[in-house]
This record gives structure tokens, C-alpha cells and sequence, in this order.
């Protein structure tokens, strides 16, 4: 009965002990903070454009960070993370790179209550590391859209398609690539911004 009384505690605790859950793996957070080599705009235009809020395709609209291995097979890194869905990065670093260019008068972020002659619209189109290539690589795809908001129209439409190599064989590796890849495409919405809005 003396032998009950102690070991009936410690069978209680041993399988009290089982209920915890593992460890969980800390999470790495990375961040999409590229700035693009801007040549200042020779001309100021009398224009206040807006940063629309950017949009993803599915399987891209997450913090999760994506690679591929094998064609249609979209995989996602366990414990490695973007801050935020890459969508949501990019906002600020197209209203950024837009007034450093120097082109408009003004540079405001959707929503606004400012009003705006025009708005570029942006789509993630994909942003994944290829692990099917030595070294592996990132595409970074994104559509963009300037429309005239004071004749409801659309001015002009381009996809903007980029890839890096990767430097190590890892996500932060593909960090490293998407960032690169991402200063190249910001040069050339920037460019692409200010073509559009020449006045002949």
C-alpha cells in the first residue's frame, strides 16, 4: 500500500508530461527591401498618381515562402517566412521608388483622401525559388496597370518578368535573389511610369 501511495503520484506526472507539446522550431522572418538605382526625371509632371493596393494570384497571396521542385508542384519552406505577404511589401517600395524618380507631383498610397489623376494597380504574379536549375534561381513576375483616373481609362498594360540566381542553395539564398530580382522590376515600373505619362 506504501509503495501505491508513492508511485501512484509519479505515474501521474510521467503521463502528465506527455501532454506537452514539442518544442516548436523558432520561425525565420525575411523582408523584401529592395531600392532601385533611379534616374531623376527630367521633366516634373503636374500629376498626383496612386499606389493601388497590390494584389497576388493564388498560392503566392501568404507570408509563406514558395519553391518548386517539380513542374505544377507549388511547396512551401516550414520555418522560413516573408514579414508579410509580399503583396503588402510592395506597396511602399513602388510609392517609394515613384518619388525618388522626381516625375509626379505627388506620390499618395490607396486608399487616399487625396485625389489622384492617376493609379498604378500591381499583381503578384509569382515569386518562387526553382530548385529544378544549378544554382537555383527566383522568378519574380508582376503586372502592372496605369489607369487614367480622370478619363476612366486605361493607359497602358506590361507584365514585368525577372529572375536571379540564388547564391546559396537555401531560402535565404532565394532572399537574397528576390530582393535583386525585385530592384530590377521597380527600375522598370518607375521607367515604365514615366514613359507613359509623357505629353507628346
Amino acid at each position: 500500500m506504501r509503495y501505491c501511495r508513492i508511485l501512484l503520484p509519479l505515474l501521474l506526472l510521467a503521463g502528465c508530461a506527455g501532454l506537452h507539446p514539442p518544442p516548436t522550431q523558432d520561425v525565420n522572418l525575411y523582408l523584401l527591401d529592395a531600392q532601385a538605382p533611379i534616374k531623376h526625371a527630367a521633366v516634373k509632371r503636374k500629376l498626383v498618381i496612386e499606389v493601388g493596393v497590390p494584389r497576388a494570384l493564388p498560392g503566392f497571396d501568404t507570408p509563406q515562402m514558395a519553391y518548386v521542385q517539380q513542374p505544377y508542384k507549388l511547396d512551401y519552406f516550414a520555418v522560413n517566412r516573408w514579414t508579410d505577404t509580399p503583396a503588402h511589401m510592395l506597396a511602399p517600395l513602388l510609392a517609394q521608388t515613384l518619388e525618388r524618380s522626381g516625375a509626379f507631383r505627388a506620390v499618395v498610397r490607396a486608399p487616399s483622401a487625396v485625389p489622384a489623376d492617376l493609379r498604378l494597380d500591381t499583381e503578384l504574379v509569382r515569386l518562387q525559388q526553382d530548385f529544378r536549375v544549378k544554382p537555383s534561381k527566383v522568378e519574380f513576375t508582376l503586372r502592372a496597370q496605369l489607369v487614367d483616373l480622370r478619363h476612366d481609362r486605361v493607359l497602358a498594360t506590361r507584365v514585368f518578368d525577372e529572375t536571379a540566381s540564388a547564391p546559396s542553395e537555401n531560402p535565404y539564398g532565394g532572399v537574397i535573389a528576390a530582393n535583386r530580382a525585385l530592384q530590377r522590376i521597380l527600375k522598370d515600373i518607375s521607367e515604365f511610369c514615366v514613359r507613359e505619362t509623357e505629353i507628346p
